[in-house]
């Protein structure tokens, strides 16, 4: 007898093969002397139908007592299915209770809302959408681990608590030890951060980048992937304020590398995942976005289009289409730009390059026109910007310099300039947000259904 999860029995054991599933009831219908106890495992999405009769010792007892959302173990004989929608089925020899769902449970067998279901963080696991979700999440991230090894980086893990604002944006998470109430004072009436755990202020990091550029500069090629917090009171479809991320850097890699990198990753990662999950996929491109697999199938396929921000700009402007937000060189690009050169104008995954200076972070290589940096941004149907990079600031000087016009103190990054200062070498890296990615591979609206367990304003 085989003890195995769904997935493998349903790949691999042979009729009249004795089987044991061990798992949870979606549903159990029961008869007059015949109970069907549909069970579901969380390895796939489909689950199994076990046929139980009243020749179970246990059957009057314990079975008929079974309803949805209680655990069990079943051992039996696979057979042919006599009923629509499955081929097979367990016969059952036994049925082990072993866990009862109290009949308030709030999973039955119906559509829940997913505004409802995110009242119920603990339970929503449970349902197909979110177990689809967690098995496409799984895949992407094996796929991650997959790709960058296959590349020669090494996996880094960068520190959760930092003194370094990455993005010189100050929306953090403040990490102390101090009493709130009653905080040590300094003399002139501050908040005396010295008296603090590390002696200064922390925060927790809105990103691995700045120490992956120090692993870099020591190993080569390295990539973090781990939780970012943002602090931004931001209540839509797109924001968490715990997220994953996905950061490689590269010495001796120019920002031509940088897109080369993330054009192969990015095919990698949907390839791999439609590859290891195909139910999971197909279900959501049946339930929740019918272009789905189209979508993915065409940016792995596509060779992504490289474009200046300069001639962006033109052909947006030159496009006649009405934009809420007008086009003008200087500005961020905003979702409907990115999309439209996506969806219309190029109809291809885009890498925006060369933006304006003002509108990017300190550290992005300074163009000879003094007015642009060698950033750059990848670009895809339906969402627009999926992963945002950079060659970095390798000059010394410049660094220092860029600092001082973005406002931040050069002492709080000594650390950063003595990588400028002790063997700099052109670099380059990117970022992936974890989530957005997923939600782009799932078609889920809400990227609060892309995470197990969402952190929003006003949610822990």
């Amino acid at each position: 007898m085989t003890s195995a999860t769904i997935k493998t029995i349903l790949a691999s054991a042979a009729t009249n093969d004795r089987v044991t599933v061990k798992g949870w009831l979606r549903t159990a219908r029961h008869g007059k002397a015949i109970s069907f106890l549909e069970v579901y495992d969380g390895s796939c999405f489909s689950p199994i139908q076990c046929v139980a009769d009243a020749s179970l010792s246990n059957y009057e007892t314990d079975v008929r007592r079974l309803n949805t959302g209680c655990a069990v173990v079943v051992s039996g004989v696979m057979t042919e299915s006599q009923g629509k929608g499955q081929a097979r089925e367990i016969r059952a020899s036994t049925v082990e209770v072993v866990g009862l769902a109290d009949h308030d449970y709030p999973l039955q067998k119906k559509r829940h809302s997913l505004e409802f279901l995110r009242t119920i963080q603990h339970l929503r696991l449970r349902t197909n959408t979110l177990g689809a979700v967690l098995r496409v999440r799984n895949a992407a991230a094996a796929a991650v681990h997959e790709f960058f090894r296959k590349e020669g980086f090494i996996w880094l893990h960068t520190p959760i608590i930092t003194a370094s604002d990455s993005e010189g944006a100050g929306k953090l998470f403040r990490v102390t030890t101090l009493d709130a109430g009653d905080p040590p004072r300094g003399r002139d009436g501050g908040v005396d951060f010295a008296a603090d755990f590390f002696g200064r202020e922390t925060y927790l990091t809105v990103s691995g980048q700045l120490e992956a550029e120090a692993g870099a500069l020591a190993l080569g090629r390295v990539y973090t992937f781990g939780p970012t917090f943002r602090a931004e009171n931001s209540n839509t479809s797109r924001h968490l304020a715990e997220f994953w991320m996905v950061e490689p850097e590269a010495a001796f890699m120019d920002i031509s590398g940088d897109m080369d990198l993330a054009e192969a990753f990015l095919k990698h990662l949907f390839r791999s995942v439609m590859d290891a999950v195909p139910d999971d996929i197909a279900f959501f491109n049946a339930r929740v976005d019918p272009e789905l697999i189209a979508t993915l199938t065409h940016i792995v396929d596509s060779p992504f289009e490289r474009l200046g921000y300069t001639e962006a700009v033109r052909l947006l402007s030159e496009s006649g289409a009405g934009f809420e937000f007008p086009v003008a060189w200087g500005m961020d690009l905003q979702s409907e730009h990115e999309r439209y050169l996506v969806e219309t104008l190029i109809r291809r995954p885009v890498i925006v390059t060369d933006y304006p200076k003002d509108i990017k972070a300190f550290y992005m290589h300074l163009n000879d026109d003094g007015r642009t940096v060698r950033g750059m941004d990848v670009l895809v149907a339906r969402v627009g910007e999926i992963i945002g990079g950079a060659e970095r600031e390798c000059r010394p000087d410049v660094l220092l310099a860029r600092m001082g016009e973005t406002g931040l103190d050069p002492e709080s990054y000594r650390w950063y300039m003595d990588l400028r200062r002790f063997g700099s070498v052109p670099h380059a890296g990117f970022g992936l947000g974890f989530e957005r990615a997923v939600q782009f591979m799932t078609g889920m609206q809400n990227i609060r259904d892309a995470i197990p367990f969402p952190r929003t304003p006003g949610s822990a």
